[in-house]
């Protein structure tokens, strides 16, 4: 509605294509767009999203969190890091009810979220994935990760369980190439990690995500750090 014949291609992907909804998965959604979007169109598609996307977190049963990555179609094959014309996500919702707008932007996380949905995002609009988004070359995907570890870290004392989980998927990605869901990576990893103290730590993480555990202090504190540090170790030595 708000991007017209502009609008190229949209793309479900993340956990929905990946292994399936857990139960505060976000519905992770990639547009693609002929040009850049004017003002006017970029403050009408904040209001439809701050409207229909559920506050974190997410009512279990209710609407979901809703995460939306608008890449211009000329910038796909230019540029490291990927450029993003618009992001919305649940995390950024106080700043654009204060007034924030959504405005281009380059992240690292962008160029892994493009090489993601390269090879399984599911189109509900447009060709396929493959036709649509271009390979990112591996060198590029090692360099993102890299360079969006120290963010990525930084936010571990208010999101444990999902960075751990990230970090995990990372490690899994950088040793194999593939990326899979954040609880299969878990489950990759925990064999391969010397202390059962830290496994145990991955493994609530899992679990919480899955719904089948509460999340803990556990995912906070001193052991949620120590963990961290092993992960990025295991990453950065594959990198």
């Amino acid at each position: 509605d708000v991007c017209g014949e502009a609008l190229l291609a949209l793309y479900l992907h993340g956990s929905a294509v990946s292994g399936g909804l857990r139960p505060q998965s976000d519905i992770d959604l990639l547009a693609i767009v002929a040009q850049g979007l004017a003002e006017d169109r970029r403050a009408r598609l904040l209001a439809a999203l701050l409207r229909i996307s559920a506050r974190h977190p997410a009512r279990p049963g209710g609407p979901r969190c809703i995460e939306l990555l608008v890449v211009r179609a000329p910038d796909l094959a230019h540029g490291f890091p990927a450029r993003a014309e618009f992001l919305y996500g649940e995390w950024l919702r106080g700043d654009f009810e204060a007034g924030e707008s959504p405005l281009p932007s380059r992240d690292p996380e962008y160029t892994l979220l493009l090489a993601q949905a390269h090879r399984q995002a599911r189109p509900l609009f447009g060709p396929p994935a493959a036709e649509m988004l271009p390979e990112i070359p591996l060198g590029h995907i090692r360099r993102a990760m890299r360079d969006a570890l120290p963010a990525l870290l930084a936010g571990l004392p208010g999101d444990g369980r999902n960075v751990l989980l990230t970090l995990a998927r990372m490690w899994h990605t950088a040793s194999t190439g593939a990326f899979i869901a954040k609880d299969a990576a878990a489950a990759w990893a925990m064999p391969q990690i010397p202390d059962p103290q830290d496994a145990a730590v991955l493994d609530h993480a899992r679990r919480a995500y899955l719904g089948e555990a509460a999340e803990e202090r556990c995912l906070r504190g001193n052991e949620a750090r120590r963990l961290a540090q092993h992960l990025r170790d295991r990453i950065l030595a594959l990198l």
